[in-house]
């Protein structure tokens, strides 16, 4: 026997459903604060780039792609990969 219960509900909804706690203002003054912290400079791309290692080890190509990411974000030149 085979069931399927399908449930037609936005993620707030399901959210909700299942008792999940509101993160939205919490999300929001996060983000406001990497922003904040980007533009003030306090966050250099090499500190982010030593944090994603330390998270995930990817390949240089991976890391390069991470680099040149927040470099862009952060208003610095983009350097090329470096082998």
């Amino acid at each position: 026997m085979k069931v399927n219960v399908e449930f037609d509900c936005t993620p707030e909804e399901a959210r909700r459903l299942v008792g999940l706690p509101d993160l939205t203002p919490l999300h929001d003054r996060y983000l406001a604060q990497m922003a904040q912290a980007l533009e003030g400079g306090v966050i250099k791309p090499e500190f982010i780039e030593s944090m994603l290692r330390s998270w995930a080890p990817m390949g240089e190509a991976g890391m390069a792609v991470w680099r040149q990411l927040f470099e862009a974000a952060a208003g610095g030149k983009a350097a090329p990969p470096s082998k």
